[in-house]
């Protein structure tokens, strides 16, 4: 896998337009190939976010984007600049966050989840997307194909929906007897319905329930560990979704609380005190999608950039957590584990 180098990060706002019009207004509606900025500003890049700034979850995702672009050439301020957006959990605030970022005459825009680039394809057919998400962006009709994406969208697919059965199987080595399995989902997120289907499919081959809760802010997630403890759920998958990263202490706190081993899509949890995540790494994802950015920037088209898909995904199990719950972690699974923390 890619080594990713941290880039220093700078300050940033809620709603981040750092030096926007130092250099004039900056960018055009396409593509900019750089060999035209001593004639013209420097471009921008819109980043379209679902979820808000956190210095322990989306800042060392932005470095990790930045180091993409610095690989492709590309230094911020220099030849570029990023005017960052955040919803802050909330999607129907993206539409407007994506206009926003189209009336700037941004050159491209990274959006950092479905919810982000199903906003951003609303509002613009010209501008360059670049997306990085868990669903089937040719099942939900992002793009054509993964291969010939064939419009002005391109990105990445994580496969997070399609891992349910697989984390599913690995929850199951630490709980045997694992009968009911809740699933926190986020109805306002269109890829709750593929991420459900693809567990509930491991699930009656097994011959477990699933009980699914479903949250779409702060008091729901409350409310779901409240109501799945009532039902006695005996595990936990937390469907992939930006709400849940940006409330990933409180869902650990609540998953610890209630004693229910939970499961995760990415280690960002799992550093955060939960027990177990099964995902690529979103280190990797960022820097790639830094990089495919770079390629725009210098004059290709997103319609023969294919969407990239991970060459691996990462099983990280959070020992000290398994110990609380009075979990024994079988030799095999922490042999197969990329990271144990203990």
């Amino acid at each position: 896998m890619p080594q990713i180098v941290d880039a220093p990060l700078e300050p940033l706002g809620k709603t981040m337009r750092r030096r926007d019009f130092i250099k004039g207004m900056a960018g055009s509606a396409g593509t900019w190939p750089l060999a035209a900025r001593a004639q013209q500003p420097i471009p921008a890049i819109g980043y379209l976010g679902a979820n808000t700034l956190d210095n322990n979850y989306t800042m060392p995702q932005i470095s990790a984007f930045r180091q993409g672009l610095k690989e492709s050439g590309l230094v911020e301020e220099r030849d570029l600049t990023i005017l960052f957006q955040w919803a802050d959990g909330r999607y129907d605030r993206l539409p407007a966050l994506a206009t926003e970022l189209v009336s700037r005459n941004v050159s491209v825009i990274f959006a950092s989840s479905l919810p982000s680039a199903l906003a951003a394809k609303q509002v613009t057919s010209t501008i360059p997307i670049v997306f990085a998400m868990g669903a089937d962006p040719v099942k939900l009709g992002v793009v054509a194909s993964l291969n010939r994406p064939g419009s002005n969208v391109t990105g990445m697919y994580l496969y997070y929906g399609a891992l349910g059965g697989k984390r599913l199987e690995l929850i199951r080595e630490l709980v045997p007897s694992l009968a009911v399995l809740a699933v926190l989902s986020n109805p306002n997120n269109p890829n709750a319905e593929d991420h459900l289907n693809d567990i509930q499919l491991a699930a009656r081959a097994s011959g477990q329930r699933v009980d699914v809760f479903r949250a779409r802010n702060e008091e729901d997630i409350d409310a779901g560990f409240a109501e799945l403890a009532r039902r006695r759920a005996n595990a936990l998958l937390v469907a992939d979704d930006p709400l849940f990263g940006l409330h990933r202490e409180q869902i650990v706190a609540l998953a610890a609380r209630y004693a229910v081993p939970a499961s995760y899509y990415v280690r960002e949890f799992a550093l955060a005190g939960g027990l177990m995540s099964y995902g690529s790494s979103t280190a990797v994802t960022y820097l790639q999608m830094g990089r495919y950015v770079g390629r725009i920037l210098k004059g290709e088209k997103p319609s023969d950039l294919p969407v990239l898909q991970p060459t691996n995904f990462e099983l990280v199990l959070n020992l000290k957590t398994a110990k609380a719950l009075g979990l024994t972690v079988p030799p095999s699974l922490i042999a197969r584990a990329d990271e144990v923390i203990e």
